[in-house]
């Protein structure tokens, strides 16, 4: 009797700027892990690279860059919810797109998420950005909402296998990120980067890689070509003001209809 034949289990294979922000992530984890754990090297400098809309306000911009690589050091669960949920979503968008677009899109949405969070914290009163956000922000968690969104809208109606076994379709991560993160709000439990953030990346998600070109790119491609087309409409009618000026008479198709009984033009 022939044995079952088991599926295969097919592991995403990440490209080379994926590979290199998993690594970078790791490691910088791994970093503040062993200097903060073992080494005795003070809280401080890891908070001094934290999101702090205070600070930025004092003009330390370098925090909404060094924000999105710092993660818990004394919890695994953190840079591993990061490290997991990049590596199934994004081999995908990188093959799509290409590297440096993969990367630009990463760059921008979560420099953007953790922007208009920090713009929140400054508008917001002090009470309800509290249960918002902690005082300072950090993790890639705004990363991997927008990657999710972007590959649940460039790859519709497709399937992804999460943790090698949950089979979701595009839709369903919608739904499940989402709603996850609206739960956690719900419940009070905030996470180390902010519900702002995480609502946001989600928006930019969709904004940056909702297809391609992106909504955002679609929306820049009809602007321009309105612009072109009035400035068509613009110039026809300043030729058409020329030309009246002139006193000159276009004749179209180079004969003016009235020639034609004028006896002169028949000989």
């Amino acid at each position: 009797m022939a044995s079952p034949v088991r599926p295969q289990i097919q592991l995403p294979r990440p490209g080379p700027a994926l590979r290199a922000v998993l690594f970078g992530l790791f490691g910088v984890w791994l970093t503040f892990a062993l200097a903060l754990n073992w080494a005795g090297v003070s809280e401080r400098v890891f908070f001094a690279l934290c999101m702090s809309p205070e600070a930025i306000a004092q003009g330390q911009i370098w925090r909404l860059l060094t924000a999105p690589f710092l993660h818990l050091p004394s919890e695994l669960g953190h840079i591993l919810g990061a490290l997991i949920g990049l590596y199934f979503l994004a081999p995908s968008l990188e093959a799509s797109w290409g590297s440096a677009r993969f990367l630009r899109f990463l760059g921008l949405s979560t420099l953007l998420a953790y922007g208009t969070q920090t713009l929140a914290a400054w508008l917001l009163p002090v009470s309800l950005g509290a249960k918002l956000m902690a005082s300072v922000q950090f993790g890639a968690l705004p990363a991997v909402e927008a990657v999710a969104i972007a590959w649940a809208c460039s790859f519709r109606g497709q399937t992804v296998q999460l943790f090698f076994v949950l089979p979701v379709t595009s839709r369903g991560l919608i739904l499940f990120v989402v709603g996850f993160s609206i739960l956690a709000l719900i419940a009070g439990q905030t996470p180390p980067s902010g519900h702002i953030a995480l609502f946001s990346a989600m928006v930019y998600g969709w904004l940056l890689g909702g297809g391609t070109p992106s909504p955002l790119r679609r929306a820049y491609l009809s602007w321009k070509l309105a612009r072109l087309d009035q400035e068509v409409i613009a110039e026809r009618h300043q030729r058409q003001k020329r030309v009246a000026r002139s006193g000159l008479r276009v004749i179209e198709g180079g004969e003016d209809k009235n020639d034609k009984n004028d006896p002169k033009m028949l000989h």
